[in-house]
């Protein structure tokens, strides 16, 4: 396997808190590379699917929940059967124990471009999260870390909670916490981080929008606001239905509610709290619906303002040859 995750079950991941990624002056890479992005419930796992079938891509995730075993229906990611024959790549490589890391992950993602590339296949990029996306495509350097400096905000998060920290946030870097849900104790507390430790805004490590491939393509897909919103509560129920709550529960014995990033993913955080009683099973239905369409917001806010993505008509009858074309006239 090319990327540095663990690939076997129960392997620890190399994704603590001090990983940092130099990423200054990284040289052009030669070579197509294809991105499909767009909101939650917007149908990006479909459109790359049939998009790879056409132009002989392979999929890799770029979704930080997908990284993880067994959080396959609150992800929603594709089973096999939906997959199409496409392989797909960096799915499933922690365990709910590990950590997600972005630095790690985007050395991981390129090395696996560089893999697909190297056999004369076109990797095709699927994620919601804008800066995923861009940990690996654009210069993106990671700051480095004080174990002090954090450990003071995480007592500062312990002691006054998430949302009293967001607020903080949004009055030293309102960018950054634009970007960061209010209820993600842990990117908060790495923002107020690298503000102090940087005197920066953190959103401030962002660079322009200028891919280290030179044959980029983006894909975005465009859904209105009210339709998104009824897919996205479609889609929670539908998980409920598919026994959402049970797979948390499986979860819960690997070490789920000790996990730093696992257990605070949207409807796995809310589940959490209905199983540990703090809320009943119709709150964290609700609080999951709620949770989504915000965050989906958030998302196509974020790549709303990438000039380089061409937005495609979810419902677009012609949505796949489009998107072929697009692929293939770079």
């Amino acid at each position: 396997m090319v990327a540095p995750f663990p690939a076997r079950r129960g392997a620890r991941a190399p994704v603590g808190h001090h990983a940092t990624c130099e990423t200054e002056g990284v040289p052009e890479s030669r070579g197509r590379v294809v991105a499909v992005v767009g909101p939650t419930a917007a149908g990006k796992t479909a459109l790359s699917v049939a998009l790879c079938q056409r132009i002989g891509g392979e999929a890799v995730n770029g979704d930080a929940v997908q990284l993880f075993r067994g959080m396959d229906i609150g992800s929603a990611k594709a089973e096999p059967a939906e997959r199409g024959g496409v392989p797909h790549h960096l799915l499933d490589v922690l365990d709910v124990s590990d950590e997600a890391n972005v630095a790690v992950f985007q050395r991981s993602a390129r090395a696996t471009i560089d893999e697909i590339r190297s056999r004369g296949a076109v990797p095709v990029l699927v994620g919601g999260s804008s800066l995923y996306v861009r940990a690996v495509l654009d210069p993106l350097d990671f700051p480095g870390t004080d174990p002090d400096v954090r450990a003071r905000w995480a007592a500062e998060l312990e002691r006054r909670g998430a949302e009293a920290l967001h607020a903080e946030l949004t009055e030293r870097d309102p960018d950054a916490a634009a970007q960061i849900l209010p209820s993600n104790g842990r990117r908060i507390v790495r923002a107020l981080e690298v503000v102090e430790l940087t005197g920066r805004p953190f959103a401030a490590a962002m660079p322009g929008f200028h891919s280290i491939y030179d044959d980029l393509v983006m894909i975005g897909l465009e859904v209105p606001r009210d339709v998104l919103d009824a897919r996205i509560d479609a889609r929670v129920d539908q998980m409920w239905a598919a026994g959402f709550v049970e797979e948390v529960r499986a979860l819960r014995t690997q070490g789920l509610d000790e996990s730093l990033t696992a257990s605070r993913a949207l409807g796995y955080q809310q589940v959490l709290s209905y199983l540990r009683g703090e809320i009943d099973e119709s709150e964290a239905i609700a609080q999951t619906k709620t949770g989504t369409r915000k965050f989906a917001r958030r998302q196509e806010r974020m790549f709303r303002k990438d000039p380089r993505v061409t937005w495609l008509a979810f419902d677009d009858p012609d949505l796949v040859e489009r998107a072929v074309a697009l692929a293939s006239s770079a």
